[in-house]
């Protein structure tokens, strides 16, 4: 009965989280896992020697990182600690004893003192038989608890990479955003001094001029805070790498000479298995899992060996001498009667806690897919937009164009200017926007699918 007692015990509880895995993403069509084959480096796909070395950077110096990585290291030493029940504690000891009894009787005679010399060594050995399980799972969720946060620092990591990877992108295209002001500006500045021409030839009005003037300091107004976006993103990327401020260069350059990546097609769903995160709410229900079978074994009794042996004698000469050994063992049973309710309170509560990290397993698996088909999706989106927008941008600066050189000759009329050189302005800038939207999702991608999927290059497109 005993047996079929402790079988039914060390058997685990292992939760089924019931979930429905599609064999591909609703906006990828499925190919094999050949296809997308895993790299760690995903940075490199952008063909930015600077974004690797910024990269490269954070992975050893990041202060998030760092700390993550402490924490690990603390599990693991917790997991030590929990598994010490599973071996015997063994100590020796070794003293030596001087004592004298007294010399007066009760009456107050002198009847002469004693003194007494006593040495002893002794060992000590004791182990509780883990016939439950309890220590084992014990020892299994504390092991389980150092996973979780082995995969709790590759999240942080992941996490660190992608947020470098879109403050340079976001300071790409500050700087590219400043570049359109300053040739905006150009472009308003010579218009108005043909506005300005025409007012001294009599063919224009104050009004003209105004208005150009208006359009001018627009343009104008829109560069600090595009200098502060900038000089934000900058100080986010010191952060980042650990450094202050001052300490940080950071050439950039233009989104224009950013290789972007090809996303295939299709993706399979088995890709999510390496999500950091989803490995680490894994460990985490295995932990939860290994508390409640440690927590239902406190019902049983706790069986205890315990031993001591040595030598102690009078003398020193004679303390190893065969009549000198003592020896004691003691076995012991515990048995639980009543405790108000602890141990089931504490089973209960493991139970709980079990059910809560099994719901949170589910819903991140959930979540993972969506945050793949919104990846998806928003690459797909944001590829059309970029591509309707350069054509946007190549209309509006034909028609500024022809407009500018229509003014010149003295047949525009200076509304058709006005609004043709605002559609040019907004066009670019939207441009640069839309360039760095798209960047934006495939990083998004990247986190995603757990910053291990490897894809095909295009070529970097040209500036308009």
């Amino acid at each position: 009965m005993v047996a079929s007692l402790a079988g039914c015990i060390l058997t685990r509880d292992l939760p089924d989280p019931a979930l429905e895995i599609p064999d591909g993403y609703k906006t990828a069509r499925r190919m094999t896992a050949a296809d997308a084959p895993p790299g760690l480096d995903w940075w490199r796909g952008f063909r930015s020697p600077e974004l690797t070395v910024l990269m490269e950077e954070a992975q050893t110096v990041n202060l998030d990182i760092a700390a993550a990585t402490a924490r690990f290291v603390q599990a693991d030493a917790q997991a030590r600690i929990a598994g010490v029940p599973l071996l015997p504690s063994l100590s020796g000891s070794g003293s030596e004893t001087y004592s004298r009894t007294s010399g007066a009787s009760s009456s107050g005679l002198s009847i002469g003192g004693r003194e007494v010399v006593n040495y002893s060594a002794s060992l000590s050995a004791s182990y509780e038989l883990d016939f439950w399980g309890k220590n084992r799972d014990a020892a299994q969720a504390a092991e389980e608890t150092a996973v979780a946060n082995r995969f709790d620092r590759d999240v942080v990591a992941l996490t660190t990479l992608t947020t470098v990877a879109n403050a340079y992108f976001q300071v790409l295209a500050a700087q590219d955003r400043l570049r359109t002001a300053e040739r905006n500006i150009a472009s308003a500045a010579r218009i108005l001094d043909a506005i300005r021409q025409r007012l001294t030839a009599g063919t224009g009005t104050d009004l003209d001029v105004a208005q150009q003037e208006s359009v001018l300091a627009n343009q104008r107004a829109l560069v600090p805070p595009l200098r502060q976006t900038l000089d934000q993103n900058l100080n986010a990327l010191a952060i980042l790498v650990s450094r202050p401020p001052e300490a940080v260069r950071v050439s950039g350059g233009s989104l224009d000479r950013i290789a972007v990546p090809r996303v295939t097609p299709g993706l399979p769903s088995e890709l999510l298995t390496q999500r950091p995160d989803i490995r680490r709410q894994e460990a985490q229900l295995a932990s939860a899992t290994a508390n409640v079978g440690s927590a239902r074994a406190q019902f049983f009794p706790s069986i205890q060996l315990t031993g001591q042996g040595g030598y102690q004698s009078s003398a020193l000469s004679a303390l190893f001498q065969p009549h000198a050994a003592f020896f004691s063992l003691v076995g012991s049973a515990t048995q639980p009667i009543f405790d108000g309710g602890k141990i089931l309170g504490n089973f209960e509560l493991a139970k709980a806690r079990q059910d809560e990290l099994l719901q949170t397993y589910r819903k991140t698996v959930i979540q993972s897919f969506a945050d793949v088909d919104n990846a998806l999706m928003s690459i797909r989106q944001t590829t059309i937009k970029l591509r309707l927008q350069r054509e946007v941008v190549a209309a509006s600066r034909r028609a500024f164009q022809l407009a500018e050189q229509q003014l010149r000759a003295g047949t525009a009329d200076i509304v058709t200017v006005l609004n043709t050189q605002l559609t040019l302005f907004q066009a670019e800038d939207a441009l640069s926007q839309a360039q760095l939207a798209r960047l934006l999702a495939i990083v998004s991608l990247y986190q995603a699918l757990g910053g291990g999927w490897e894809p095909r290059m295009e070529r970097p497109v040209d500036a308009l």
